[in-house]
């Protein structure tokens, strides 16, 4: 059980990383959050998510368009003001079948 303040009622920002190339024009199908196509074929979604329920429907909605799942990163606010970094990486391995 995470006990780092993610679940505290606070929005928080999270980064999705999904394999292939997904365009600006489904921000709204992903509530508003930051797609960042890169050149190596992974696109992240970035952005404010109010509370785990709307994570999970994030991840459904991830699903339901058949993408592959990447990795899902908790961004933490380091305290000294600097940028946020990715933190509680949990990736997704691919089977070879």
């Amino acid at each position: 059980m995470m006990t780092d303040g993610a679940d505290d009622g606070r929005a928080t920002t999270y980064e999705i990383r999904i394999a292939g190339q997904l365009g600006a024009e489904w921000a709204d199908w992903f509530d508003g959050m930051a797609i960042t196509p890169a050149p190596d074929g992974v696109t992240r979604l970035t952005g404010v998510v109010t509370d785990q329920s709307a994570l999970y429907g994030l991840l459904r909605k991830v699903r339901d368009l058949g993408l592959t799942l990447l990795a899902v990163n908790l961004m933490v606010e380091e305290r000294s003001g600097s940028p946020a970094h990715p933190s509680h990486t949990h990736c997704k391995e691919e089977s070879q079948e």
